[in-house]
């Protein structure tokens, strides 16, 4: 029987023994590596950047929209369909239900902005007193817009950040007025910058009462309905008790009703899939690792023949042979695949630093599943050669030597 130690050294003295051949063996498992990790790096950062931008604005927060998504085929977009409309009633109805926390009731458009002798062309969105509150949204100055009868809203406007240096300045905007289209406003507050949102900036836009909004754009109808409820409540509770009041007042169920959960777990398992697919493009450098170990434990077979055959003739178990040839298969995979999370992790951090808008992020579970999988692959490479070298007949091996 081989001692443990003795077979250690063994190993390593074969390791060793050819430096030049053990060095490019365990490199193309470090490569493989390195481009797993370095591809999963970059998927899991996006998918995490993804993320956080969607709970930058609440992850208990339920949207109504007009119009039946799956009986219709009309999206919720807020485009005039022949369903009956969404209305302020039924907004102020809703804010009433139980564990409901906030209400805002959205139109949105894209129109002029006229003020302090500058002109720009912006989205302006009507919504409500409590979207501060829905969305976590802070002033930076100023104040937000008061909660007021929506039949007698006054005509005030909140900029958001950007839209108020571009039409101001670094002059200060509170109590100027504003030409929106064809209305008149005044400017009550200026909100704090959020920068943008999948593409889109959140900072070049305004915000006036909902109803100023309708009368604006000329619509009967708002574009969607935005409740944020308790976070103990369970968003299927929530959205029954929506359903079974708007049925009531509509008479059947011509609204489509999304939850931040339900987008949140949809998002996730497309990022999820996707972080999986960059992660297998990668892999595919791990199977020429692979090959590389099979060719090179096959040589050493083939040159340690003699090697065998003696220890074979001094009593040598056929499974301390077999021990010995995988020990050597799966110490060259986990050295490289060592080397390769250091050379993935380093490259994804300098990615990150030259570019710092692409996210990376590197969890502790990526690094162990691949060097599981770097001595995974070691193992399963060398079972073929240390299997040849384990049957080889001790008569023969010294013969062949």
């Amino acid at each position: 029987m081989i001692r443990p130690t003795d077979s250690l050294q063994l190993a390593l003295r074969a390791i060793t023994a050819h430096r030049l051949r053990s060095f490019l063996t365990l490199l193309g498992i470090a490569i493989g590596i390195a481009a797993v990790i370095l591809l999963t790096s970059i998927g899991e950062g996006i998918h995490r950047f993804v993320l956080a931008e969607f709970t930058q604005f609440g992850t208990n927060v339920l949207s109504i929209a007009p119009g039946k998504t799956r009986t219709s085929g009309h999206l919720p977009t807020g485009i005039p369909t022949s369903v009956r409309p969404l209305t302020l009633d039924d907004a102020r109805a809703l804010a009433q239900l139980p564990h409901i926390t906030g209400m805002t009731a959205t139109v949105w458009g894209n129109t002029e902005v006229n003020a302090n002798g500058r002109l720009r062309r912006t989205t302006v969105n009507g919504v409500s007193a409590e979207m501060l509150k829905v969305f976590s949204i802070k002033v930076r100055s100023g104040q937000f817009l008061p909660e007021e009868d929506s039949d007698s809203a006054r005509a005030f406007i909140v900029l958001g950040a950007k839209l108020k240096d571009e039409l101001f300045g670094t002059s200060n905007p509170l109590g100027a007025r504003i030409r929106v289209g064809g209305l008149q406003f005044r400017v009550i507050g200026v909100l704090e910058a959020k920068g943008q949102f999948l593409g889109v900036d959140l900072d070049d836009a305004a915000y006036i009462p909902t109803a100023r909004a309708l009368e604006l754009y000329n619509r009967d109808g708002i574009m969607k309905i935005d409740l944020s409820y308790e976070e103990s409540v369970p968003a299927a509770r929530v959205g029954a008790l929506v359903t079974a009041m708007l049925k009531a007042r509509h008479g059947r169920e011509d609204f489509t009703i999304t939850t931040q959960e339900d987008m949140l777990r949809t998002l996730s398992n497309i990022l999820d899939v996707l972080t999986l697919a960059v992660g297998a493009l990668g892999s595919i450098s791990l199977l020429v690792g692979g090959v590389g170990i099979v060719t090179i434990m096959t040589i050493a077979v083939s040159e340690r023949t003699g090697e065998i055959g003696l220890l074979v003739a001094l009593g040598a178990p056929r499974r301390s042979i077999l021990g010995l040839f995988l020990g050597e298969a799966i110490a060259l995979s986990a050295v490289g695949g060592l080397l390769g999370l250091l050379l993935g992790i380093g490259l994804a951090q300098l990615i990150h630093l030259v570019l710092p808008a692409l996210p990376v992020h590197t969890p502790l579970s990526f690094v162990v599943l691949a060097e599981s999988i770097a001595v995974g692959i070691g193992l399963l490479a060398g079972v073929l050669p240390a299997r040849r070298a384990a049957r080889l007949d001790a008569v023969d091996a010294l013969r062949a030597e």
